[in-house]
């Protein structure tokens, strides 16, 4: 009696064990690193960063091109994917939503301008300082698993690694480049034969590893162009009302401070053949006393001189720049 009890114990137990350990398909998911304490720390230190509105500067997005083996043949003749306006529009969106760039459209120029035409209106051509190019230089797939004593698991993995470079428009010079990688992974398994180790074909994969890729690279313009200070220019410097370009959208909020410098003279340098500019001269600091405009294309700040003077010269020859 005690030893049909007992088997009938086993019985039970390994039937639940089998149920409990059959594994189910796992959606899509990004792979990433276990981060330490102080880099959990600094990523959420980030995170509310971003949500505080910041002085943002102009970017335009050119190029961004495909030069990954994807879609391209043995013979080297390439297919139109659609992959780089995929990345150049997902790339649009990250810097946008990144809330440090105004974003300036450059692919799609010309439907914007035909569109003005047909309408009757003329399009008011905005130009930027910094020109944004790059390439998708790795994008593929791939099928691997691993199989043990009781388990066997297959994994459909999806890779992507996109190059930008940040250049300067006034001189073609590269200030800054960078590049992005990311993986998505589709897992499956099975446990003492339980469960479906076939790996459904998941069309997103791709789309979250360039997208993972993307995330990266903003990360690393972020950081890169936030050493360098802020600018905006007088819109306006009658004694009655001083006024300059930026506003609520951009982060400027009544109180803030900045500093007034006269622009420093431009030189050719013989070692190198760029135009240098010479340090700029700090003569007033004002102070914003109100802000007005909808939008970050027409808002502006009125403000007042608190220190110094800028009385005698050209609003042209004058900079404003962030009190660091």
């Amino acid at each position: 009696m005690k030893t049909k009890i007992l088997l009938t114990s086993l019985a039970i137990t390994s039937s639940l064990t089998l149920t409990n350990c059959a594994y189910v398909q796992s959606p899509a998911k990004l792979i990433e690193q276990e981060a330490t304490l102080p880099e959990q720390k600094q990523a959420q230190q980030t995170f509310n960063q971003a949500q505080i509105p910041t002085l943002k500067r102009k970017i335009a997005i050119g190029r961004i091109s495909n030069e990954s083996s994807y879609g391209k043949s043995l013979l080297g003749a390439s297919k139109d994917t659609g992959l780089g306006k995929q990345i150049t529009d997902m790339l649009s969106k990250s810097l946008v939503q990144s809330n440090h760039f105004i974003v300036l459209e450059r692919p799609d120029l010309g439907a914007l301008v035909a569109e003005n035409k047909f309408s009757g209106s003329s399009m008011n051509k905005v130009g930027a300082n910094i020109l944004l190019m790059g390439s998708l230089t790795e994008f593929g797939r791939k099928v691997d698993g691993k199989s043990g004593f009781l388990t066997n698991t297959k994994r459909q993995v999806a890779f992507a690694t996109v190059d930008v470079r940040l250049v300067d428009v006034t001189n073609g010079h590269v200030i800054f480049a960078t590049s992005g990688t990311g993986e998505a992974v589709n897992e499956s398994g099975s446990v003492f034969g339980w469960g479906d180790n076939r790996v459904a074909y998941d069309g997103t994969l791709g789309d979250k590893a360039i997208e993972s890729a993307i995330s990266e690279v903003v990360s690393g313009i972020v950081s890169e162009l936030e050493d360098s200070p802020w600018e905006t220019y007088f819109l306006s410097t009658k004694a009655n009302q001083i006024a300059f370009s930026g506003g609520k959208s951009q982060g400027i909020k009544v109180g803030d401070t900045f500093v007034v410098e006269k622009k420093g003279e431009k030189i050719k340098s013989p070692q190198s053949g760029f135009m240098i500019t010479l340090p700029g001269e700090q003569i007033a600091k004002i102070e914003v006393i109100g802000l007005f405009g909808n939008s970050e294309t027409d808002e502006g700040s009125l403000c007042k001189v608190v220190s110094g003077s800028i009385k005698g010269y050209r609003i042209d020859d004058l900079v404003i720049k962030e009190n660091k």
